[in-house]
């Protein structure tokens, strides 16, 4: 993972923390990885947190959207219901079901402003996307957190490719597996300077 030096390097820096060289974007990156590499990300966003809380003294709320789907679920009173459905419905169907209960601007925008108000930092993790697709897309999230995240970067960590070509733009696909879906305002982090 010759990627950790790198990201913990340009996380910390000034430019990064103040949302320098944005041109008025959005201050929302994204780390994208294979797939395959999910469980050493996973050790990397680790280590990388630790040593932003522990050698710079920086706070980091990570926003796992797998964790607050489940729990946003519970909280309705609707989990137990979703899981004996799952298994008797088909899966277009179970897919449509749950993104209705969890659609980005009705259900996790809101939680994720009230988490974020709850618990002050100087950066934003989202994590969980590989968990929550494809009933929760990531260019769908991303559009809805806009107003929600701001006064601090966010940085998506995406198990797929995040690409640009010059006939679609740039082009998230999830876990390599699908059609992409368009979204143009995150930065990668790999290109970002230190």
């Amino acid at each position: 993972m010759s990627d950790e030096k790198h990201v913990y390097n340009v996380l910390r820096s000034e430019r990064f923390l103040r949302m320098e060289g944005l041109s008025k974007e959005v201050p929302f990156f994204i780390y994208h990885f294979p797939p395959a590499w999910a469980v050493e990300v996973e050790g990397l966003r680790d280590r990388v947190t630790t040593k932003l809380r522990t050698d710079d003294g920086l706070s980091v709320v990570d926003v796992n959207l797998y964790d607050l789907a489940i729990q946003l679920l519970q909280e309705r009173g609707v989990w137990d219901r979703v899981l004996a459905l799952e298994p008797e419905m088909d899966k277009a169907e179970f897919r449509e079901t749950l993104q209705g209960m969890l659609d980005p601007h009705d259900h996790l925008a809101p939680a994720i402003r009230a988490r974020l108000n709850a618990e002050p930092s100087d950066i934003v993790f989202l994590t969980g996307l590989g968990e929550v697709f494809p009933f929760i897309r990531t260019h769908t999230v991303l559009e809805n957190l806009q107003s929600v995240v701001t006064g601090r970067p966010m940085l998506a960590w995406f198990p797929g490719t995040y690409e640009f070509t010059q006939a679609h733009g740039h082009q998230l696909r999830a876990l390599n597996l699908t059609a992409s879906d368009s979204y143009y305002r995150a930065k990668d982090i790999l290109e970002q300077e230190a």
